[in-house]
């Protein structure tokens, strides 16, 4: 065998190491074996098996390997074999007294556990309480999630921008307050300078301007100063109009289906942060509905998709911080008076509307937007790592599969609200972030997952990865690296389309 083979053979490595083979784990329940004796029982059953003629046998197939290792489930006979050598040599009194220290040990440890766990459910349960109450629009992802992952702060559904990975509003940071004097200055001239306020949106807006700001980006409100209240009175009367017009036929015989599909998705919405009849009122879940039967009456084209009932919720929820100064998951938005909730809605639906009227061809008959994006996703991770395109080839696993819908919700699913919030603050900005940024987003948010993916080896495994994705503690700082990494993909490869295709 030559010196290549052994080095493949990595269960031959090292003897010690042999699937089989007994490694005990000291704790509570077994007292330290002497340090010889232990070497000495692991070098007598861990022997090499050997041919004839001296050389390690190689096992050539997996049914060899597995007949190696098939002792690797019977390790009851052999655990109590090891420990009745062990009885015989040590000393009777040593291994008492080792371990009466470790029961000793282990009942002081677990006494002060107990005292912990007192003081920390204590907290916790006050700030369920909070986070979990009729207040709540929105929480955060399922809790068999939150299981799997170690712990760390509660963070606020829509944290201020520069501080998403802590909990609660500590005062800004001079650079905060400063970007913050930015956006004001440039807010307040009587005409907004809008490609400077892009300049300054890219990078993420400060919440307490950020509802005028999305306004002003998505072409809902007019740079001019004069001309916004007239331009807002006049939008939010005609959506009302719209309502009076159209809602009646909502249970009429052509729309029951459509207005029927609304009521059943509303509560599914975005599944990171709403938590069905817990978190929304009746009185927001009308407005919900509302927004989008009257959009599915006016683009008949399209209609209502599942997918668009998604993208209403981070216009609501920013809109809604214009109104209040607390955490919108502390808030009850049903308890704001009715004119605000009015004006709430129509400014959710018109920038709603702004924002499909890009991507509408994302939702006509069979949804020829994400078709395309879908398969230039896959033809741009083919040049920016192959290595994982390959990966996912070899497992037959098929971009349309996982990333339809990334590209249907604009990563909604993918990530918590409060960094879909913050990503959409740099697809206002960018030109067609929606329609065309989305892209470059999306490939760096998969090739972000590399090892994870590259360490899974079948087809199941690679699905369950990348439909639940460990996101739920991502804040600030992980989407503005996923930008500038988007960016990047984007100066490399926009304005060169043959550099990705194959």
């Amino acid at each position: 065998m030559s010196t290549d083979g052994n080095k493949k053979q990595f269960w031959k490595r090292n003897t010690a190491k042999v699937p089989g083979s007994i490694q005990h784990v000291y704790g509570a329940q077994h007292p330290p074996f002497d340090p010889l004796l232990h070497a000495n029982l692991i070098k007598a059953g861990n022997k090499p098996q050997t041919t004839p003629g001296g050389k390690p046998k190689k096992a050539t197939t997996f049914q060899e390997f597995e007949s190696i290792t098939s002792d690797a489930w019977d390790v009851g006979d052999d655990d109590d074999e090891l420990l009745a050598m062990a009885a015989q040599n040590l000393n009777i009194e040593v291994v008492m007294e080792t371990a009466n220290k470790v029961i000793e040990n282990h009942s002081k440890q677990q006494e002060k556990q107990r005292q912990d766990d007192a003081g920390a459910s204590e907290l916790e349960e006050r700030e369920e309480e909070d986070y979990l109450s009729p207040l709540s629009v929105y929480p955060d992802v399922s809790l068999h999630r939150q299981q799997s992952l170690p712990h760390r702060p509660t963070i606020p559904m829509v944290a201020r921008i520069a501080d998403q990975n802590t909990s609660g509003t500590p005062a800004m940071t001079e650079r905060e307050a400063s970007r913050l004097d930015k956006f004001r200055q440039v807010l307040a001239g009587p005409n907004t300078d809008l490609e400077e306020l892009r300049k300054l949106s890219w990078s993420g807006i400060p919440r307490q301007v950020r509802p005028i700001t999305w306004k002003l980006l998505s072409g809902y409100l007019p740079a001019n100063t004069e001309r916004r209240e007239s331009t807002l009175q006049r939008k939010r009367q005609e959506y009302f109009g719209f309502i009076e017009q159209y809602y009646d036929s909502r249970n009429d015989e052509h729309h029951q289906d459509t207005y029927r599909q609304i009521r059943i998705d509303i509560p599914q919405m975005s599944p990171r942060v709403v938590c069905a009849d817990l978190c929304i009122p009746p009185s927001v879940r009308q407005i919900f509905e509302r927004i989008l039967f009257i959009w599915a009456i006016r683009h008949p084209a399209s209609g209502y998709v599942q997918g668009i009932n998604d993208l209403v919720t981070p216009f609501f929820v920013v809109y809604v911080f214009e109104y209040i100064k607390e955490e919108v998951e502390n808030f009850d938005v049903s308890s704001l008076q009715e004119e605000t909730l009015r004006n709430i809605e129509a400014d959710s639906f018109w920038c709603m509307s702004k924002l499909l009227d890009g991507i509408q061809d994302n939702y006509t008959f069979a949804q020829p937007g994400i078709q395309r994006k879908v398969k230039a996703l896959e033809e741009l991770v083919s040049r920016i790592d192959e290595t994982v395109h390959v990966h996912m080839q070899q497992y037959e696993v098929e971009y349309l599969q996982f990333a339809f819908r990334w590209m249907n919700n604009l990563l909604m699913r993918e990530l918590p609200l409060r960094c879909t919030i913050r990503l959409w603050d740099t697809y206002q900005a960018e030109p067609e972030g929606f329609s065309h940024f989305h892209l470059y987003v999306c490939a760096a948010f998969l090739v972000r997952w590399r090892k994870e993916i590259l360490d899974e080896r079948d087809f199941q495994g690679l699905m369950i990865l990348l439909q639940n994705l460990p996101t739920m503690h991502w804040g600030n700082e992980e989407v503005s690296v996923l930008l500038a990494e988007a960016y990047r993909l984007k100066f490399a490869f926009a304005d060169a389309p043959n550099h990705y295709k194959r």
